[in-house]
C-alpha cells in the first residue's frame, strides 16, 4: 500500500507540471487582480491528506495552529472555516459572560471603517451592537489615530478595523489608545499577513487578531482562516464558540484525556454530566478540516518569499507610474513596511476621463480591477434600517466609492505583467480625452 500512495503521489506530481501555463501574451493573458501561487508540492500535500481521509479536524490542524502561533510569537491561534467566521468568532468571544463586567453586550459601540469589507463590520451588528464609522485617508486608505480618538463616546467598547490592502494603520497608536481608555482592540488582519508596524508583526498589537487563507490572501487553505491572541483567557472562549459553544477542551473523538470527564457540575445538570457535552456559550461550528490544513502547513513556509514578491510588484507599479497625472498612488503608513495585498488608484476629481472609463480600458487589456471592496458601506442596501453611528463626514469614504480601485501585486504576477500594468495606465491616461 505505501508503494501505491508512493505511485500516486508521483502522477500527482507529474499532472501538475502538465498544467503549466507556457507564457505570457500582452492583452491576451490575464493580469489577475489575486490568486493563490500553488506549487506541486501543494497538490500533492493535498492529495496525501485526502488520501489518508482526514476530513476532519485534526493532526495537521493542530499543527498549523502551533506554526501559525509561533510565527506571531503569541499564545494561541485557533483555525475556523474562513477569515469572515475568525471575525465574527474574534468579536462574539468579546461578549463571554466569563469576561464578567468586560464583557461587550447588546448597544454597545464598536468603532470601524466606513470603506472597507462588510466582514469588519456585519460581526459587530450580529451580536447586536452598533458600528461608528470613521472616515479614512485618500493614499494610505486607513483611519487615523485622531479620527478614531474623536469617534470614542460614552458607549464605546471596542475598536475593530482592517488593515487596508495590506497596509497598516496607526496599529501602535490605537492600541494605546485602547488600553488607555479601556477599549479592546481586534486587528482584522487578513488582507496583511507579513506587513510590519514599527518592526512588529501587525496582528500581534490588539487584543484579538484574525487572518483570512482564502486563495485571494497571502498564504492559502482553499478555504479558512484563524483568530489569534496571546491572551489564554480569551484563547480558551474563542476555542469554546468556535467548537459548538461546548466547555470541554479535549479534541473532538478525544475520551476523557483530562481524566474529569464525569466529575463536572455546571449550570443545573446533575453531578457528573459528561463534560464532552456541557455547553458554556452560545457558540458556532467553524472549525478547518485537516485536508485545507495541509494545504496551509505547506504554503506557511513561503510566508517571505510571498511578502518579498509583493512588496517588489509593488514597488514596479509605484515608480513605473509616478508622475503620471491625473492619479493618486498609494503610500505606505509612516513607520510600515506592507506585505501588499493590492495596489490602490484614485481618480483625481476634475480628469478629463471618467473612473469606469479607465477600469474598462484595463479590463479590456486583460488587466484585472477590483473596486476598495465596497466603498462607503453605508450606502449600501444591506444597511438601510441599521442601527448605527456615523462620526465626522464620510467624504474620502465617498471617494473610494466612487473613484478608487486596485490592481495586482500577488506573487503570481511576473515582471512582463506588471510592466503591461504599467503601460495599459499610462497608454490610456495620456492620450487625449
Amino acid at each position: 500500500m505505501g508503494n501505491d500512495k508512493t505511485e500516486i503521489l508521483d502522477m500527482v506530481r507529474e499532472y501538475h507540471r502538465s498544467t503549466l501555463s507556457s507564457g505570457f501574451v500582452p492583452g491576451v493573458t490575464p493580469v489577475l487582480a489575486s490568486g493563490a501561487v500553488l506549487t506541486e508540492d501543494d497538490r500533492v500535500a493535498l492529495v496525501e491528506a485526502a488520501l489518508d481521509m482526514r476530513i476532519a479536524a485534526g493532526v495537521s490542524s493542530r499543527r498549523l495552529e502551533r506554526a501559525l502561533a509561533k510565527y506571531f510569537k503569541l499564545r494561541k491561534a485557533h483555525l475556523t472555516n474562513s477569515g469572515s467566521s475568525a471575525n465574527l468568532l474574534a468579536l462574539s468571544s468579546l461578549t463571554s459572560p466569563q469576561l464578567g463586567v468586560d464583557r461587550l453586550k447588546r448597544g454597545d459601540e464598536v468603532i470601524t471603517v466606513a470603506a472597507g469589507f462588510p466582514t469588519t463590520v456585519n460581526p459587530i451588528l450580529q451580536n447586536g451592537m452598533v458600528p461608528v464609522f470613521v472616515d479614512v485617508e485618500l493614499g494610505t486608505y486607513n483611519a487615523s489615530l485622531e479620527r478614531v480618538e474623536q469617534a470614542i463616546g460614552p458607549r464605546t467598547r471596542a475598536i475593530m478595523m482592517a488593515h487596508a490592502l495590506g497596509n497598516p494603520f496607526q496599529v501602535r497608536e490605537i492600541a494605546q489608545l485602547a488600553e488607555d481608555r479601556g477599549l479592546f482592540l481586534i486587528e482584522d488582519n487578513c488582507d496583511a499577513l507579513g506587513s510590519t508596524y514599527d518592526g512588529q508583526l501587525t496582528g500581534t498589537f490588539g487584543d484579538l487578531a484574525t487572518e483570512s487563507f482564502y486563495p485571494a490572501h497571502h498564504i492559502t487553505m482553499g478555504e479558512g482562516g484563524c483568530v489569534l491572541t496571546d491572551n489564554l483567557v480569551l484563547a480558551r472562549i474563542v476555542e469554546s464558540m468556535r467548537d459548538w459553544g461546548r466547555d470541554c477542551w479535549c479534541e473532538p473523538g478525544e475520551d476523557n484525556r483530562c481524566f474529569k470527564r464525569f466529575e463536572h457540575q455546571m449550570g443545573s445538570l446533575p453531578e457528573g454530566y459528561d463534560h464532552k457535552y456541557i455547553f458554556s456559550h452560545v457558540g458556532y461550528n467553524l472549525k478547518s478540516t485537516d485536508v485545507s490544513a495541509a494545504l496551509g502547513l505547506q504554503q506557511l513556509s513561503r510566508i517571505d518569499e510571498f511578502g518579498k514578491t509583493r512588496r517588489r510588484n509593488w514597488a514596479r507599479l509605484r515608480e513605473g507610474l509616478d508622475g503620471l497625472p491625473h492619479l493618486l498612488l498609494p503610500e505606505a503608513t509612516p513607520g510600515s513596511d506592507p506585505s501588499w495585498f493590492g495596489f490602490a488608484i484614485t481618480v483625481q476629481p476634475g480628469t478629463p476621463f471618467k473612473p469606469g472609463a479607465l477600469i474598462d480600458h484595463l479590463e479590456s487589456s486583460m488587466v484585472a480591477t477590483r473596486r476598495f471592496f465596497a466603498g462607503n458601506l453605508t450606502r449600501h442596501p444591506a444597511y438601510e434600517g441599521q442601527e448605527f453611528r456615523v462620526s465626522g463626514p464620510l467624504t474620502n469614504s465617498d471617494i473610494t466609492t466612487e473613484r478608487t480601485f486596485w490592481i495586482g501585486v500577488y506573487p503570481g504576477l511576473t515582471d512582463e505583467m506588471i510592466d503591461h500594468s504599467i503601460n495599459t495606465l499610462i497608454e490610456f491616461v495620456t492620450l487625449p480625452h
